[in-house]
């Protein structure tokens, strides 16, 4: 950090050189004042030397300006931040801890699945996050500040994070599984449910453990990173939250299998529906095949045809008719074919 100077500085003179400024356009710059609370800084002020927080769109031109050339970051810090890191991941530098995560996506009209990424370096007294959508974890931190309920340190804002992160993550594997248990209780009433639903539940699922059996490893790894900063009770917290996870991750699998289940189901149900049919079909030819056989030998236009001067032909020949489908009728329901 740029205020762990090798010299002593005199209480008049700034604890950081004067380009380590505020940049211009933050989407959060704010100073944890150690209570649950913050205050704000103002763009192009002198970023203070404890418990700073800048939360920068790294989309911004202004943002890239600054996290290029602040000499607030390590260099091996800035490309990350810049957007160029997708799959969550874990670095220790001079100290600090260069991470990617990924949250749940609830920006209107995206999926939730299109999942958002949160890069952050962060050391005991400096938070340089950046984002290009808007992370939902990161507000409930900002919502908690305002209510006076937020982090006091630097430590304390990453098990937040974490814990919004893996507590929204695990919110919608919820609500995949409720998804699947009415689809499950649809297919016990004998109702063939929406393939199409089915199928983006798979896809949801299966993104999802795609990117969360890495930030589980993530969690995992930073409860166990000797970082001074880190007290014991904020690594027995990551802990717990790498354990959830873990167990959120076994009810993905189990859900991805249940949804194979669910597509052989409906499989099965469609084609007992087709089966169905074809049968009816069937007894439907059984019955009519042979009435269009003496309708159609009736029909020829020759002499000779029974009851052809008869006015009561036609009746009595309809009259056979009915008693030749009744007795077809009779005989299938006999046979327990009906």
């Amino acid at each position: 950090m740029s205020d762990q100077l090798p010299f002593h500085v005199p209480p008049h003179l700034p604890l950081h050189p004067p380009k380590a400024l505020v940049p211009a356009e933050p989407v959060l710059a704010l100073q944890l004042d150690g209570n649950g609370r913050y205050h704000k800084l103002s763009a192009g002020g002198l970023v203070p030397a404890e418990r700073c927080w800048l939360h920068l769109d790294y989309s911004a031109e202004s943002a890239k300006a600054w996290l290029r050339h602040s000499p607030l970051l390590p260099d091996v810090v800035r490309e990350s931040l810049l957007g160029d890191s997708n799959r969550p991941k874990l670095v220790k530098v001079n100290g600090g801890l260069l991470l990617t995560l990924r949250g749940i996506n609830h920006n209107e009209g995206q999926r939730p699945d299109q999942m958002v990424a949160i890069r952050f370096f962060i050391t005991e007294q400096l938070i340089v996050s950046t984002r290009h959508r808007r992370v939902y974890a990161i507000e409930q931190v900002v919502r908690n500040l305002r209510q006076g309920l937020g982090p006091r340190t630097t430590a304390d804002w990453l098990v937040d994070v974490c814990e919004n992160l893996a507590e929204q993550a695990g919110n919608f594997i919820d609500e995949m599984m409720d998804n699947i248990v009415r689809l499950e209780d649809e297919i016990l009433e004998h109702r063939t449910p929406s393939r199409r639903e089915l199928v983006e539940i798979r896809r949801q699922l299966i993104v999802l453990r795609r990117y969360l059996a890495p930030q589980r490893d993530v969690f995992s790894r930073l409860a166990n990173e000797k970082i001074s900063w880190l007290e014991a009770d904020d690594l027995r917290h990551l802990q717990e939250i790498a354990d959830r996870m873990g167990r959120w991750l076994e009810d993905l699998d189990a859900n991805i299998a249940r949804t194979s289940l669910l597509a052989d189901e409906i499989n099965a149900l469609m084609t007992e529906a087709m089966n169905r049919r074809t049968y009816i079909m069937s007894l439907f030819a059984m019955v009519f095949l042979p009435l269009s056989f003496f309708t159609g030998l009736l029909g020829v236009n020759l002499g000779g045809i029974p009851g052809g001067d008869s006015p009561w032909g036609f009746i009595s020949f309809c009259l056979l008719l009915i008693l030749f489908a009744s007795s077809i009728l009779s005989w299938l329901k006999l046979r327990k074919w009906l």
